[in-house]
């Protein structure tokens, strides 16, 4: 809970002029009264969206937010909904991510199964069923330094005449009980003619991820490049004790072999995996099915694709008594995945060719995508 509270002081103190947080060349700060700047964006549906295109609305709600944020992800559901209470209202809203997709660290992905890039944006809207626009400011953010984004999500509620009433938060809690629905409060008080109670907020959640920090994420996987590479045996308990996962963690299980040309291939996709989420209650397990003379050369694949996890070369003398350990579903061919709840429950297998957002999916779907599942 300690990080969620450090992003919301973050972002409060972002909004307290003074204070020591550089801000990218051309961040403006959007003032109440002010003119809102224009845009020209593209959405996930292929169209293109600017001010104009909602000059049918009374009002219109600009929402900053993003996929990976799990503070943002909490707020998907709100977002449909006030979308569904006030559209015939004459109320229009449209999301925006303000976010560069090669800003954002891998470790800043473990609640996601998604990145910020506009593909994966395409699938979160897919995925979620949004009714409303969701455009991609990842390029050149310029739509973002305008308004002044905080954070995901961050809010601007726009009059008849487009001029800025309201900044800030949707409401006052993104996993616990609200108290405060500042967002509704502005738009019921505007269409009702009256004045907004509370014409700014702080807000809470991811900052914006600024072109300025790829060198940081850059600066990450130098870093965990580095990171030793070893590989121990296992023998017939030591499969049974990962299948039972008597652990409080989520087991992702892959079996490969260097004789295996897509096993092989798909190491990389299993690095970015751990590097998403082993902060939290996960660890990634490799089983090689070389032969035990065969050790340094699976070594050497570990090592070359540096799967910084807990590897294993298999010891066991029948390749069936090591599918009946580990997973009796498993007919056998390689390469072959397996997700184990703690407990033992198997949440996912395949066999075959990877699918990493699957995987990825079953990973976030257990161990939660909002600070709410953070232990």
């Amino acid at each position: 809970m300690r990080s969620a509270v450090y992003a919301v002081l973050l972002a409060g103190l972002a909004m307290v002029p003074g204070k020591g947080f550089a801000e990218p060349a051309g961040f403006q700060t959007l003032a109440i009264g002010d003119a809102a700047p224009d845009f020209h964006l593209p959405d996930v549906d292929g169209k293109e969206y600017s001010l104009a295109s909602f000059k049918g609305a009374k009002l219109l709600l600009v929402v900053f937010t993003c996929n990976h944020c799990p503070t943002a992800q909490a707020y998907e559901a709100r977002l449909k909904q006030l979308q569904a209470d006030y559209r015939d209202k004459g109320v229009a809203l449209v999301a925006i991510s303000p976010n560069d997709p090669l800003a954002v660290r891998l470790d800043e992905l473990g609640y996601t199964d998604l990145g910020d890039s506009f593909e994966d944006m395409k699938q979160r809207a897919k995925d979620q069923g949004f009714e409303f626009p969701y455009l991609y400011d990842g390029q050149t953010q310029k739509t973002s330094l305008a308004y002044g984004v905080l954070a995901t999500p961050h809010v601007f509620l726009l009059d008849q005449d487009r001029k800025l009433r309201y900044s800030g938060r949707i409401d006052d809690s993104d996993v616990k009980t609200v108290t405060s629905h500042d967002a509704r409060n502005a738009i019921d008080a505007l269409l009702a003619g009256k004045s907004v109670p509370a014409e700014k907020t702080r807000v809470f959640g991811c900052s914006t991820k600024w072109a300025d920090k790829r060198e940081d994420a850059k600066a990450s996987l130098a870093k965990w490049d580095q990171e030793p590479v070893e590989l121990a045996t296992i023998d017939e308990a030591g499969v049974a004790k990962l299948a039972k996962n008597e652990t409080d963690k989520l087991l992702v299980v892959n079996v490969w072999a260097t004789w295996c040309g897509p096993c092989v291939a798909e190491l990389p996709e299993f690095v970015t995996m751990n590097r998403m989420y082993r902060k939290r209650n996960f660890q990634l397990v490799t089983i090689s099915l070389d032969e035990p003379g065969e050790k340094e050369a699976a070594l050497k694949a570990l090592k070359e694709h540096r799967v910084a996890a807990t590897n294993y070369l298999s010891t066991i003398d029948s390749k069936d008594k090591l599918a009946d350990l580990l997973d009796k579903e498993w007919q056998g061919p390689v390469p072959y995945t397996v997700v184990i709840a703690p407990g033992g429950k198997v949440l996912y297998r395949k066999s075959g060719p990877l699918e990493p957002l699957a995987v990825k999916r079953a990973v976030v779907d257990f161990l939660g995508r909002t600070y709410a599942s953070r232990k």
